[in-house]
């Protein structure tokens, strides 16, 4: 027999064994059991210093979602979603209960969404008191009377994948017929924030939201609105995190008829070559309450070692928007001005900032060009060229035309500015150039904030397509031109068509773009 009622169930297994259950914990509560338990150990900072062992990023391919009535025609099945019965899931379900009935347990209540009219309340139920300190810096804070999601997320419980239908002993499955979240096999606490953002991926749209995965910051004057659209490691969180500017949030927003909001209380920014210097926004965010993850220590000093990757360059901080100065609370805006597509280009031939044409933004949010950076997800040891369309694909339950459409809608009604900003390598590809400098990105997004760049003078990419600015303040002008960064004109050429290529095999997949959109992408001769 299923299960009935998920959350109803869960409530009367622990009401009959009773297990230990540590409700809402303070901040300080929770770094004390963490510390005790020998989960985690203070820092100079004041920062909880945590590790994930054997997995420092995601699990993709462990990754399903239940396959039942609901969902059956209204996800996009595929690599990204792929399915699990309800049997395998209800199986699952019994074990984690029957697992969980001796242990002591942490629980969180609270919300992802800013917008009261379209959050969604959620329960965080973990083995761990540092990932349930993680649920509460990462979620929004607020007082639950019934869970509408029940995340349950637990290390220690293993599958067995001839039994339950996994691809290994680790899984991530959403059911939203049951509405419930299991998670087990694996530490990496950004599972349970990703699953949160695929629930709201598949509930949004369905009230005209657009979800979408990117950062987003205001002018303090000037209320303008930017988003930061990338992948992990493509710099939303660093971009966003602008002294000059408030941040609304680092990494999931919502975009409705009246704004843009935040899906998230807090931020989970990548620590590797931290400094003070680059980033003092993130630096000095880190202090008490701040969960930091594989991060290493010196072995001289015992003080923290953001230089390292010994554990993995996958190395993470979270923490409130509150430790942010001048962070928008509640996070939530008006309607974007400009937006930037972030890609860390691994092949090193893309210009470091282009001005999109509305069809060129649709070729390129469909395409979602990065390169996949070492310690994102499980087995990823440096750059790999990855498609990811709408910037999200691993966490898009539904078709990405219905993602790619409401943005299209979107940028038409509002007179939305969009850039595509390479934070990737210039000079040549990865080992051999070098990385675009941090300072000198700032400096090309604070022109296009300002509006420089609309009247500045383009030249158009002749590979590309793209309207690449020839002269910028503060900006060498051969940094501007790819080509004119390498020592080697053929080889420039010969890895720009590379890629060039790679942008149209990946794009035959959407066959109803328009004829304008699809045009809209790269030149092969």
């Amino acid at each position: 027999m299923g299960i009935l009622n998920s959350v109803n169930l869960l409530e009367r297994y622990m009401n009959k064994h009773k297990p230990v259950m540590h409700h809402n914990l303070s901040i300080a509560e929770l770094v004390q059991a963490s510390v005790w338990r020998k989960e985690g150990s203070l820092t100079e900072t004041g920062a909880l210093l945590t590790t994930t062992g054997e997995f420092t990023g995601r699990s993709p391919k462990d990754r399903f979602i239940v396959k039942d009535e609901q969902t059956v025609n209204q996800v996009a099945w595929g690599k990204a979603n792929q399915p699990i019965s309800k049997q395998h899931f209800d199986s699952l379900y019994q074990k984690a209960l029957t697992y969980m009935a001796d242990k002591e347990l942490f629980v969180f209540d609270g919300q992802a969404g800013a917008d009261k009219h379209s959050s969604l309340s959620i329960r965080v139920i973990n083995e761990y008191a540092w990932h349930n300190l993680f649920a509460q810096q990462l979620f929004i804070r607020d007082t639950v009377i019934e869970p509408e999601f029940t995340v349950i997320c637990l290390p220690g419980l293993k599958a067995d994948p001839q039994l339950d239908g996994t691809n290994s002993e680790t899984f991530i499955v959403l059911s939203f017929e049951k509405k419930v979240v299991l998670i087990g096999g694996t530490a990496y606490a950004g599972e349970m924030k990703k699953s949160i953002f695929s629930v709201l991926n598949y509930l949004l749209p369905l009230k005209g939201i657009l979800p979408m995965h990117c950062s987003a910051n205001v002018g303090k004057e000037k209320g303008d609105t930017a988003l930061f659209f990338g992948l992990s490691g493509t710099g939303k969180t660093t971009l966003s995190a602008d002294e000059s500017r408030q941040l609304i949030g680092d990494d999931e927003h919502g975009w409705s008829d009246n704004g843009v909001f935040n899906l998230e209380g807090g931020c989970y920014a990548k620590c590797i070559g931290l400094t003070k210097d680059k980033e003092p926004q993130i630096w000095n965010a880190i202090k008490f309450g701040t969960v930091l993850e594989n991060v290493d220590r010196d072995a001289n000093t015992n003080e923290l070692d953001f230089t390292s990757g010994r554990l993995t360059e996958n190395t993470r901080a979270a923490y409130p928007l509150t430790h942010i100065p001048d962070a928008v609370l509640p996070s939530k805006t008006g309607h974007p001005n400009v937006i930037f597509f972030l890609t860390a280009d691994a092949f090193g031939v893309l210009p470091p900032i282009s001005k999109l044409t509305k069809e060129q933004a649709m070729y390129h949010f469909l395409s979602g060009y990065t390169s996949k950076l070492a310690g994102t997800e499980r087995g990823v040891t440096e750059p790999e060229v990855t498609f990811s369309t709408c910037f999200g694909e691993p966490f898009l339950p539904q078709d990405p035309s219905i993602y790619a459409t409401m943005l299209g809608k979107k940028l038409e009604k509002h007179d939305v500015e969009v850039y595509l900003v390479n934070t990737g390598w210039t000079g040549g590809p990865y080992g051999v150039g070098e990385r675009i400098p941090l300072h000198f990105t700032r400096t090309m997004i604070s022109a296009a904030l300002n509006g420089d760049l609309q009247y500045g003078t383009f030249r158009i990419d002749p590979v590309f397509g793209l309207a690449v600015p020839t002269y910028m303040p503060g900006i060498p002008d051969k940094l501007l031109i790819p080509e004119e960064t390498w020592e080697d004109e053929i080889a420039f050429e010969r890895k720009a068509k590379e890629l060039a290529n790679h942008f149209h095999d990946n794009f035959r997949r959407f066959s109803s773009v328009s004829e304008a959109v699809r045009q809209a992408g790269p030149i092969i001769s």
